[in-house]
C-alpha cells in the first residue's frame, strides 16, 4: 500500500462509538514500557528495521529561521538519507532508502517543491494554526489553500484543543470536515497535541472524531508541545486505529512526532506498529515518523554496523 493509496472518506459522527469509552491509564504505561523491555532486535536485523524507519521518516523542519536554501539542503539528504559508502555496505545500491515526505512551513513548500522535483517525494506542509491552532478559522482554511497551491502533496493541520477540553465533538468534527475539504487532493493529517489534551480518555476520543472527520493520518503532537509522542498515548491512538477500523472497515494512518531523536525510540515505535496495528503499519502509506535529529542517529548506528565503529555524531550531517 502506498501512500495515494490511503483516503478516508470519513463517516457521519457517531459518539456511541466513543463517548462511553474508558482508558486504564497505569495499564496502558505498562504495556507501553513493556514494548521497551521485552521488544529488542539486534545485528542484522536491528540494521534492517533502520532502514525500514528511515523509509517512514518525514523529515522536518520547522524552525523560525528556516530559509530556502536550508530546505533546499534538507530536501537534498532526504534524496539521499545515507552515505553512498553505507548504503553499499548495506547492499542496498540497487534500490536505495530515502525518506517519505518533507515537512515545512506553507511559506517554505515552493522551495522544497522545487528541491524535489523528479524524486516521487512529497512534501507535506503544516498548516491551519501551526502550532496552537488559535488563528481564526478562516485563515486557518487560506493557509491550507495556500500550501496545497503551491504543491504540497501532504498537509499537516492543528486541532482546536478547546474543543476536545470542553467535549465539543460537533465542533471539533466540523472544524476538522471543514479542513479536509480544502485539502482536496492532499492527503491530511490531523495532530492531536495529545501533550495539551490532558487525559489519555481524552487522546482516545478526539482521535475517533478525527478519524470520522476525513483525517487520513492521525498525529500525535505539533513537536512544540510541552509533552510530545509518547509510547502511551501511541498505544491509545493505535487501539482508536483499530477500533475505527472494526466499525468502518477503513484504515487510517499514525503519525507520532516531536522528541524521537534517537535510533532505539524509532525501533520503539516500529514495535509497537506491528504488534497493535500489523505488518501494513510498517510501511510509509501508513506510518510515518516526523522527526529531523532522528536521522543523524539512525545512520549512525548503521555506520557501526557496516563498520564495526561509531562516528561522532557531527560525521552525519542533517544536511
Amino acid at each position: 500500500m502506498t501512500a495515494t493509496d490511503l483516503r478516508n472518506p470519513g463517516i457521519a459522527l457517531d459518539a456511541s462509538l466513543f463517548e462511553h469509552a474508558r482508558v486504564n491509564t497505569p495499564a496502558a504505561q505498562r504495556r507501553a514500557e513493556s514494548l521497551k523491555a521485552r521488544r529488542s532486535v539486534k545485528k542484522q536485523w536491528q540494521a534492517a528495521w533502520l532502514v525500514k524507519a528511515i523509509t517512514c521518516i518525514d523529515l522536518t523542519t520547522l524552525a523560525g529561521d528556516d530559509t530556502p536554501q536550508r530546505v533546499a539542503r534538507l530536501c537534498a539528504k532526504a534524496r539521499r538519507p545515507l552515505r553512498q559508502d553505507l548504503v553499499a555496505g548495506l547492499g542496498l545500491e540497487a534500490a536505495p532508502p530515502r525518506v517519505a515526505a518533507v515537512c515545512v512551513y506553507p511559506s517554505m513548500v515552493p522551495a522544497a517543491v522545487r528541491a524535489l522535483e523528479g524524486s516521487g517525494i512529497p512534501v507535506a506542509s503544516v498548516a491551519a494554526g501551526f502550532p496552537s491552532g488559535l488563528t481564526p478559522l478562516r485563515e486557518r482554511l487560506a493557509e491550507i489553500d495556500y500550501a496545497v497551491q503551491e504543491g504540497a502533496g501532504e498537509i499537516d493541520i492543528v486541532i482546536t484543543r478547546a474543543h476536545v477540553l470542553s467535549q465539543n465533538w460537533q465542533a471539533l468534527y466540523e472544524e476538522i470536515q471543514a479542513m479536509r475539504a480544502r485539502c482536496g487532493a492532499a492527503h491530511m493529517k490531523a495532530i492531536l497535541a495529545t501533550g495539551d489534551l490532558k487525559t489519555l480518555r481524552n487522546v482516545y476520543q478526539a482521535s475517533m472524531v478525527a478519524m470520522m472527520a476525513g483525517a487520513d493520518v492521525i498525529k500525535t503532537s505539533t513537536g512544540k508541545e510541552e509533552v510530545n509522542a509518547t509510547l502511551p498515548v501511541g498505544l491509545v491512538m493505535c487501539r482508536a486505529i483499530r477500533d475505527y477500523r472494526s466499525a468502518t472497515g477503513h484504515d487510517i494512518g499514525f503519525k507520532p512526532a516531536g522528541g524521537i531523536r534517537t535510533a532505539k525510540d524509532a525501533l520503539n515505535w516500529l514495535a509497537l506498529m506491528n504488534e497493535e496495528l500489523g505488518r501494513a503499519w510498517l510501511e510509509p502509506g501508513m506510518f510515518r515518523i516526523g522527526a529531523s535529529a532522528l536521522l543523524g542517529d539512525i545512520e549512525r548506528q548503521l555506520e557501526h554496523f557496516v563498520t564495526g565503529r561509531y562516528a561522532a555524531l557531527h560525521h552525519h550531517a542533517m544536511a
